[in-house]
């Protein structure tokens, strides 16, 4: 894996366990010499993780498009900024980039960059990993949610088998790069596969 790209909040959240996940991944990143692409802030849980990537001398490569470059504070210290003109351009451009992905908390345009990786590896559009770390059990209500959703019949346990999650970064990172589940049966996901 050369490159993962990574949703996650433009806000920090109100846990301080959320910030510090997004520093271990960066500091992670780097130290294995994975690149990392994301949505090119320099606030909220975005800038921590660009900032640890680069603190720690890994590439850090950002796509915002025109119109978020103020309002998310385009990161102006990144490996690469790429300025593009659209939310669709640049999802696709961060996809195209990326080797796999992982989502961290984050709020509505994390949910629909999770959701929208997944349905593409859902339609075959792409076979790339695809993580979801559920920090301080971020991630659990929703997770309960797809699974009401699996026993409703409107998502396959097969679907769901596409992400892995995990509450630890070294090893859903590691799952994903070695293309293995993680084997935290604690984990929603994990207990409808």
């Amino acid at each position: 894996m050369k490159r993962l790209c990574v949703f996650c909040g433009s806000n920090r959240g109100t846990h301080p366990a959320y910030e510090q996940a997004a520093v271990n991944l960066g500091q992670t990143l780097a130290a294995q010499g994975i690149g990392l692409v994301y949505g090119g802030g320099n606030v909220g849980l975005m800038g921590a993780l660009a900032n640890s990537v680069l603190a720690a001398g890994g590439e850090a490569i950002g796509v915002i498009p025109t119109f978020l470059r103020d309002k998310e504070l385009a990161h102006s210290q990144l490996t690469q900024l790429h300025v593009v003109d659209s939310m669709h351009t640049r999802k696709a451009m961060m996809a195209d980039m990326a080797d796999g992905f992982i989502a961290l908390p984050g709020g509505l345009g994390t949910f629909e960059e999770l959701f929208e990786v997944w349905t593409w590896r859902q339609l075959g559009y792409h076979d790339k990993p695809i993580g979801l770390l559920n920090v301080a059990g971020y991630y659990d209500a929703m997770l309960a949610f797809l699974q009401h959703s699996v026993a409703s019949g409107f998502i396959g346990e097969w679907q769901m088998g596409l992400v892995q999650t995990g509450q630890e970064t070294d090893a859903l990172l590691r799952s994903l790069v070695q293309g293995i589940r993680t084997d935290a049966p604690e984990t929603a996901l994990q207990a409808v596969i």
